[in-house]
């Protein structure tokens, strides 16, 4: 029996099997770089709606690190970048979480420059109900934007609640589990940012940067 168109059958087989693992390889390769550079440029969108790029200098997508207070900032582990100019602090940034949303955690985005003042609060995932609780959702209503420029002493630490709990921020017809959440969630990140602030832009970035 002769064994060779066997063998150059199994020969072309391993072949294509080695090619074809390069291919995926190589391809996955591309891709998951093609990803990573996506995910950068979308995180730098949102840093920069937050604190615009005119005012600080360097990258704050790799000016980062991790701190730990999940009684103020929502979960065990919380990245904060930072936004500098000249080598000075401009803001800091904070992925916030408000853990009791009435239907799980809300992911959030909070600036906080270094007086004090709110650079803003974005939304950046939940799973709130449509048309009531999704209206913390900036493409929803314009809520999250009455932040912007708000501190612990505007309003008074007292009248960071909800209208319904005797505070001053609006909550939605027929939903307030949610904004009540929101609203805690940021004012815990400003105790936080002002009681943890020099630390935060003394400290060296995370070593495995955004």
């Amino acid at each position: 029996m002769n064994r060779h168109p066997i063998l150059i059958a199994a020969l072309l087989l391993t072949l294509f099997g080695v090619l074809g693992t390069s291919l995926v390889a190589f391809t996955h390769e591309q891709t998951r770089e093609r990803i990573q550079a996506n995910e950068r440029q979308a995180l730098l969108r949102s840093l920069q709606a937050l604190v615009p790029a005119s005012e600080v200098d360097n990258d704050m997508a790799d000016d980062s690190l991790l701190v730990h207070a999940p009684e103020l900032l929502g979960s065990p582990e919380t990245r904060v970048y930072r936004g500098r100019k000249g080598g000075e602090p401009v803001a800091t940034v904070f992925t916030s979480v408000a853990p009791n949303g009435y239907s799980g955690p809300i992911r959030l985005l909070v600036g906080v420059r270094r007086d004090g003042t709110l650079a803003g609060v974005r939304v950046v995932a939940h799973k709130e109900t449509p048309g009531l609780g999704d209206k913390i959702d900036e493409r929803k209503s314009d809520w999250v934007l009455a932040f912007t420029g708000r501190s612990l002493g505007d309003p008074p630490p007292q009248l960071w609640k909800v209208r319904r709990d005797g505070g001053y921020f609006d909550q939605f017809t027929g939903a307030t589990i949610t904004p009540r959440a929101v609203v805690k969630a940021v004012r815990g990140t400003l105790e936080f940012a002002r009681r943890e602030g020099a630390r935060i832009y003394a400290a060296k970035p995370a070593a495995d940067g955004a």
